[in-house]
């Protein structure tokens, strides 16, 4: 090639240019992308950039020890109570909080189911001679405890020893039961089987009670009690019930069951009622029951004004005649309001009238919605609790209760308790067929009142209830006749 000369520059020919060279980083970006040496570099490179307050702080009066502290202290307070609050917003959040609203409203409600019951047990035709031998062996045994003569009260006649049948099974005695020392109550004896299932009364050195004991006799105890009237009630209690188990047929006749033998007058917003406004059932312990404006009543009654002359007014006629003493220790009637579709469990929300008075009941009407799911544990209609309804109506906490301990009674005793519904393919307990019934029947009870059967576990609250609350408000006495032999009084009634 030909010699250049100072200067000059030489070009060659070829394809192209040189391809360009990557650009090199400037000095701030590399310090994006360089790995730092130390936690401290580190440190001072994310109080240097981040856009919390007084973070820079931390680095620039590093010179100065106590104020370095200061803003160190004042940075960590910040940042603990900026979690603390966010623990307390998510807290909050899954918790699940609710606001309650309360509505008071005056449109027209349907008026509740009410029910009345007599509080009178009658005898039954098919059982009456073994009820009649029942009141003779109550007659004796309360003449052997305590020298009392009981034939005007019962209704029978006096007979010796020699005239009663053969003896029954579980006869009441009267036990030795010496006060134990403070401490020792309850604890049963290692060398005996019989315990006592009751509290200790120091007020009496003996008790009353009847022993049961389990199939092979290889464990009984005594269900005692302190005070005789209440263990001469449970013991007649306890034959009625195998008694009554042995009728296939539970319905009084129907002379037993005329409205017209109990009820004297009926009245609802002033207009009187009819056959067709009330429906007839029978209890065994509270007598012929009678329910108004129940879910059977085809015009169900409505209430929109408050008030006496507004609400269901009844004049009831309450009798003595061949009663059963033991059974029913009160005079009156038994009277609860519930909803349409509920039963009428008259031990649990029933109360009683006096005979001879006038009452006056005002009710109100409270709805509950109950939030389920997360919320709470309820159920909308009982599909899901493993508890079979025993009764033909909808879920309630109550009626899982009593179909929960039914069907407990079933699984451990073979039988069913004569109180509640009858399953498919189960009797009702008798002591000639199982003759065990009573022993597994008390130690179940005092498993079910302590929760061990997992019954009030199981039956959950349903997520809506309504419940009409009964607020007696006067009562003025009236007068009291007697009629065609037997003690009669009369009763009103307005709600």
């Amino acid at each position: 090639p030909p010699r250049l000369m100072k200067g000059e520059q030489h070009e060659e020919q070829g394809l192209g240019p040189d391809p360009a060279a990557p650009p090199q980083p400037k000095e701030e970006e590399e310090a994006l992308i360089e790995f730092h040496r130390s936690y401290r570099d580190l440190f001072q490179f994310f109080c240097s950039n981040t856009t919390i307050h007084g973070a820079i702080r931390l680095v620039c009066s590093q010179h100065n020890r106590m104020k370095t502290a200061f803003w160190a202290v004042l940075w960590l307070c910040a940042f603990g109570m900026m979690y603390w609050q966010f623990g307390q917003l998510f807290g909050e959040y899954f918790s699940y909080p609710v606001s309650l609203n309360i509505n008071l409203n005056s449109d027209k409600l349907v008026f509740p189911a009410v029910t009345i019951c007599t509080l009178n047990p009658y005898r039954y035709t098919q059982i009456k001679e073994e009820l009649e031998e029942l009141d003779r062996i109550t007659e004796q045994t309360l003449y052997d405890l305590y020298k009392y003569n009981s034939s005007s009260t019962l209704g029978t006649h006096p007979r010796g020893r020699r005239d009663l049948r053969e003896p029954w099974p579980h006869p009441l005695q009267r036990l030795w039961a010496p006060a134990p020392p403070p401490g020792a109550r309850g604890v049963r004896s290692a060398a005996s089987s019989v315990r006592d299932n009751n509290p200790q009364v120091n007020r009496k050195d003996w008790k009353v009670g009847f022993q049961l004991c389990n199939r092979n006799k290889s464990d009984c105890f005594y269900q005692t009690y302190s005070s005789g009237v209440d263990a001469v009630r449970e013991w007649y209690r306890f034959h009625y019930i195998n008694i009554l188990s042995r009728l296939r047929d539970t319905s009084p006749s129907s002379e037993e069951d005329m409205l017209d033998n109990f009820i004297f007058a009926c009245r609802f917003n002033q207009a009187s009622c009819n056959q067709a406004n009330y429906s007839h059932f029978h209890d065994p312990i509270y007598g012929n029951c009678y329910t108004f404006n129940g879910k059977n009543n085809s015009n169900l009654w409505m209430s929109s004004m408050p008030g006496i002359k507004n609400g269901l007014s009844l004049t009831l006629r309450t009798e003595q005649n061949d009663f059963i003493p033991l059974l029913s220790t009160v005079t009156g009637a038994r009277v609860m309001v519930h909803g349409q579709d509920e039963p009428a469990f008259m031990d649990d929300g029933g109360f009683n009238l006096r005979p001879g008075v006038e009452t006056s009941i005002s009710m109100r009407k409270e709805a509950l919605d109950r939030l389920g799911g997360d919320y709470g544990d309820c159920t909308k209609n009982g599909s899901e609790v493993p508890v079979e309804n025993l009764y033909v109506t909808k879920y309630t906490q109550q009626v899982c209760i009593h179909s929960c301990f039914q069907d407990s009674m079933i699984k451990e005793c073979g039988c069913a308790y004569i109180f509640y519904p009858l399953p498919k393919n189960a009797e009702f307990c008798d002591y000639r067929k199982h003759n065990s019934w009573g022993y597994c029947y008390y130690k179940l009870q005092d498993a079910f009142s302590s929760d061990r059967l997992g019954c009030f576990t199981k039956c959950r609250k349903p997520c809506r209830t309504g419940s009409s609350r009964c607020y007696p408000d006067r009562t003025i006495i009236l007068s009291t006749t007697k009629e065609m032999g037997s003690p009669n009084s009369t009763s009103s009634s307005r709600s």
